[in-house]
């Protein structure tokens, strides 16, 4: 039998089935370029390379933080200008020592591209100034004399105030480097 109906055959590329089920392996193609790219671009900030050096950097750590605790060192760290200009007021029980520069670094919680290590000159009375690259958000700060005898550190959230301070107190579960900003927190 000879069945010439009415049947009307198209070509492949013309039916919409083929097209629909490549569509899956073409979008899981693109996304596995975006993810190649995005792996090879970007730095992952979490992952320290040293990080055998930095364990056996903590006792040396906590001996810095004890001795500001020691000296009774305490500092106030001010942003000024257009968030450019930084200066710092360093208190310590003996004023008379004073260092004469500090060391301030500024480190990024996710992002070590943005870190900054300024060297704040003295202007006299304890009262020391450098600049910097304006900072918004939250950032890891660590203060300390040119000698690396004694650090303070603290945490700063630049949105709840330009003013933060730092010092070293002693708590019943050990030694605690502290700081509040201008909200007291």
């Amino acid at each position: 039998m000879n069945d010439n109906g009415n049947t009307t055959s198209q070509r492949w590329y013309r039916e919409p089935w083929p097209w629909l089920l490549m569509l899956g392996p073409f979008a899981v193609i693109v996304a596995g370029i975006v993810t190649a790219y995005l792996a090879i671009r970007s730095n992952d900030g979490l992952v320290e390379d040293d990080y055998y050096k930095q364990g056996l950097t903590v006792n040396q750590r906590s001996a810095r933080d004890r001795r500001a605790l020691d000296l009774a060192i305490k500092a106030e760290l001010v942003l000024g200008g257009n968030g450019d200009r930084i200066r710092v007021m360093l208190h310590a029980r003996d004023q008379e020592r004073l260092p004469a520069a500090l060391v301030l670094h500024v480190a990024h919680p996710t992002r070590p591209g943005l870190d900054q290590k300024l060297a704040l000159r003295a202007e006299g009375g304890g009262v020391y100034s450098g600049s910097l690259v304006p900072l918004h958000g939250r950032w890891h700060v660590a203060l300390e004399d040119d000698k690396q005898e004694w650090r303070l550190v603290g945490e700063w959230v630049i949105e709840r105030g330009p003013l933060l301070h730092l010092q070293a107190v002693e708590t019943t579960g050990g030694l605690q480097v502290g700081a509040s900003d201008e909200k007291g927190r």
